[in-house]
Order: structure tokens, then sequence, then C-alpha cells
């Protein structure tokens, strides 16, 4: 939880962190998903909220420990989108959600659950098999709201190319300043990196 708070302190205009569920259906935020010493290592997955190490904090602990504004980025990795959401919809904060996952299908499946949400495609050009534009067309289409792609793989066209469907462009592992400064001239919405000070200082720079 320290990380986030330094975060925030730092300037961070948005948090993201991985999110698993427990076997009785508490989300936590963990990186890998597993618990334990080899080679007993556990499934987060597989164990319930009481066996979860102290160290890792649940996403209700960290929903009420930064503003109801500042967004926050959630990489579901076992795809439970509905225990994350209910714990938004009680405060009628789920707008401040951007939920991603790989698969689009099953981003596209949260899309009944709220339609506050944002949902996000986090991929890479090597694994999407149709065209780009058909597979723009198709995002627009199923209410996914964004397209999350490695740094490296941002062009102008790209961003023109997504733009025209209105979906948001992000870009993800901007670990050094000339990588966040390429994605912001491109114009990218959202920069996905380690290291805070740097996406603020080059988000400062290119707005000054």
């Amino acid at each position: 939880m320290e990380a986030f708070r330094l975060a925030v302190r730092l300037g961070a205009t948005g948090l993201e962190s991985d999110v698993w569920c427990t076997a009785d259906g508490v989300p936590v935020l963990d990186h890998d998903g597993r618990v334990g010493r080899w080679p007993r290592r556990r499934a987060i997955s597989t164990i319930t909220f009481g066996e979860v190490p102290a160290a890792i904090p649940t996403l209700a602990a960290l929903l009420a420990e930064v503003g109801r504004d500042l967004p926050i980025s959630l990489d579901l990795k076992d795809s439970a989108a509905t225990p994350v959401i209910e714990l938004t919809a009680v405060d009628k904060t789920t707008d401040r959600l951007w939920l991603c996952h790989h698969d689009h299908e099953v981003v596209a499946s949260w899309r009944d659950l709220d339609p506050r949400v944002r949902l996000v495609h986090s991929t890479r050009v090597d694994r999407i098999s149709s065209s780009l534009e058909r597979h723009a067309m198709d995002l627009a289409s199923a209410g996914i709201d964004a397209v999350n792609l490695p740094e490296a793989e941002w062009s102008a066209g790209l961003v023109k190319l997504f733009r025209r469907f209105d979906l948001t462009c992000l870009g993800w592992d901007a670990q050094y300043r000339r990588q966040i400064d390429r994605l912001l001239s491109l114009g990218l919405d959202g920069i996905y990196g380690d290291h805070v000070d740097r996406l603020v200082d080059g988000l400062a720079a290119s707005c000054s």
C-alpha cells in the first residue's frame, strides 16, 4: 500500500495494479497471483482471504485510501469483474475504474455489468488476428472504451486509426523519459510506467 501512497504524493494522475480474487471472492492486489514459498506456492484463487499474507492489500483498502476521483486501472488476471465492480458501485464511483484484460471477448462480456466502467483491451499488435481497422471496429461495437499497447508499438498512424472509432489510446511499459516523451508527442491519453517521477516530469514538460 505504501507504493500507492508514494505514487499519489509524487503526483500520479492514476494508479494501476493487477487484481486476483480469493476463493471466497475478495479482490486483492498482487503481481503474480501466487503466495507462499516454493515448492508450496499456491494460487490466490485457491485460498481464502484469511490465508492471504498481510502484505498483500485488498482492492477495498486501496479504494478507501485514495481520493474518489483518482482513476484506477486494474488488470483482472482471473477475469472476476463482478466483485471488483461491486466495490465501487456502493459509493457510485464505478466510472473511475479502467478494467483491463488480454482477451477482448472477455472484456466485452463485462459491459452489461455496469455501463459506467471503462473497459480496456490490453494486447500486442501481433496478437490481433484481424486487421487493425476491423479490430478497432469490433472493440467499439462491443462497447470497449480503450486499447492498451506496449510503448514501442504505438505510432501516429495507430493513434489516428483507433481515434477514428472513438477509442482511448493507452501505452504500457514506458519506463524512460524518451519513451514517455514519445508517447506524449503522439497524443496518447494515458501512459503506464514504473517510475512515477519520470511520468510526472514528462507530463509537466509537455504542458509547459
